[in-house]
């Protein structure tokens, strides 16, 4: 049925370890721990982006140790532009904005895949544009 949220599955399609091991295969990283320094940075500032009942869906859908990065963060109270976002992450780490754009994408196309087409719809509704892109979609705007 349109309009009705699709339900949340409460059991992790994925544990920490097999979402690290995404990570690293999506960014090309040489190390485990490469790929979990990016994953929880991501999942950080994903957290200060996102409110609601987006942001309880998605912590139900990633595995506990991901959700409770994403969970720990204050919200912003106004989020972010995604190119805003990729520039606040590399002010924070000092790497240029290209190489957080490039761990954004590794991190942030996992997190697309374990919240599902229903929910990233929803959590794209919420951001501020330029998200669609860093989640691997695209995105596609109305005329005004």
């Amino acid at each position: 049925m349109q309009g009705q949220a699709e339900p949340v599955r409460r059991i992790p399609a994925m544990t920490f370890e097999q979402m690290l091991e995404k990570v690293r295969y999506e960014g090309v990283y040489p190390t485990r721990e490469r790929a979990e320094e990016v994953t929880r940075l991501v999942l950080a500032g994903l957290g200060r982006q996102l409110t609601g009942e987006e942001r309880v869906d998605l912590a139900a859908r990633l595995p506990v140790e991901a959700a409770r990065v994403l969970t720990a963060e204050v919200p912003d109270p106004e989020p972010r532009t995604g190119g805003a976002f990729v520039t606040d992450l590399a002010a924070r780490t000092g790497a240029s904005p290209a190489t957080v754009r490039w761990d954004v994408g590794a991190v942030l196309g996992t997190v697309a895949v374990l919240a599902g087409p229903g929910l990233l719809t929803r959590i794209l509704a919420q951001l501020p544009a330029g998200h669609a892109l860093l989640f691997g979609q695209a995105e596609l705007r109305t005329a005004a």
